[in-house]
């Protein structure tokens, strides 16, 4: 049954491109397995916050980067993560490890450690799997059968994502969104960046509904000529 070749999808982004929303709904309309490599990020950070480790220190960061089990569900309609058997799902999410996540994401030997993680998660998924995050096309998965870069306006993007920060203030948003982007694409080890054979949608203008017919479409096709 050609519907059921397996495919490794990355989708790549910055923050509040609806990268998360998109890659699950796609995940589950095609019967994939689903991977956030940000919660995964969140999670070390978390447990370096949790364990007390200095965040401007990235020697004492590298020093623990093994220590922590991380462990990803990869169902799309409901993605767990657990950090030494403890569920994160929700702490992970704070403002906290939101504003830490940038520094303890660029130090070496914590994206070594993440992303040998992610390609064992995407080498195992029989199905197929959708991953999305920051590095996905360029390091992670260079060999993936479908890249996928979403990008937004600064101002849409803050929109959504103080939209989904309850009370938050979309001009703080903004510019913190601003700030994450330039950490991100300027840290020296896998820098936020498209992917030279990424397709890139821009989802400034287009509803959650939109993007994910998008890129189901785009999969599809993929699927098809394979």
């Amino acid at each position: 049954m050609e519907s059921a070749t397996p495919v490794i999808v990355a989708i790549d982004g910055p923050a509040g491109t609806g990268k998360s929303s998109t890659s699950k709904a796609v995940a589950a309309q095609l019967g994939l397995s689903y991977l956030d490599t940000g919660a995964q990020y969140r999670a070390i950070t978390w447990w370096m916050v949790s364990n007390g480790i200095d965040i401007d220190d990235p020697s004492a960061i590298a020093a623990v980067a093994g220590k922590p089990e991380i462990v990803s569900g990869t169902d799309p309609e409901g993605p767990a993560i657990t950090v030494d058997g403890v569920d994160v799902s929700a702490p992970i999410r704070t403002q906290e490890v939101s504003s830490k996540v940038s520094a303890v994401s660029a130090v070496p030997e914590v994206r070594a450690r993440i992303t040998e993680l992610q390609r064992s998660i995407a080498a195992s998924a029989e199905k197929g799997i959708v991953v999305e995050g920051r590095d996905i096309g360029t390091t992670v998965l260079p060999d993936a059968d479908l890249k996928i870069f979403l990008t937004a306006s600064p101002e849409a993007r803050a929109a959504r994502r103080s939209g989904e920060l309850k009370g938050s203030d979309v001009h703080s948003t903004r510019e913190a969104l601003i700030k994450r982007d330039a950490a991100d694409s300027s840290r020296k080890t896998s820098p936020l960046a498209k992917a030279d054979d990424a397709v890139e949608v821009d989802t400034t203008e287009l509803t959650l509904a939109q993007v994910i017919e998008c890129v189901v479409t785009l999969v599809e096709e993929k699927r098809a000529g394979k």
